[in-house]
């Protein structure tokens, strides 16, 4: 079969404005609106303000880091806890379990 007779691809002629866009104009526009959107509501959730927005991220790493550090705290004060129950208890088996000396 010869190259003549294959199918070719029609070339699009785009025009400089919507080569640069990746699409047509107006469909981008409306696509980086509902994307800044939907971004603005995440970054609200994060406790981020757009007039302060240096401030902001240091709160923000902040909380992180004192979210980190009372998970740590809360973690030590259950283990404590279950460990003044589990450990006399394990202690008691044990000895109660002991191999008898003959």
């Amino acid at each position: 079969m010869s190259r003549d007779l294959e199918p070719m691809e029609p070339r699009v002629k785009t025009d400089p404005v919507t080569r640069f866009f990746g699409g047509s104009p107006l469909a981008v526009i409306f696509k980086l609106i509902l994307l800044s959107i939907l971004v603005g509501v995440v970054v609200s959730v994060l406790g981020l303000d757009p007039y302060n927005i240096l401030y902001s991220l240091e709160a923000l790493v902040r909380w992180i880091w004192d979210l980190g550090f009372g998970a740590f705290n809360s973690l030590w004060r259950y283990l404590l806890l279950g460990a003044a129950i589990v450990i006399p208890i394990w202690l008691i088996m044990r000895l109660i379990n002991a191999p008898r000396g003959r």
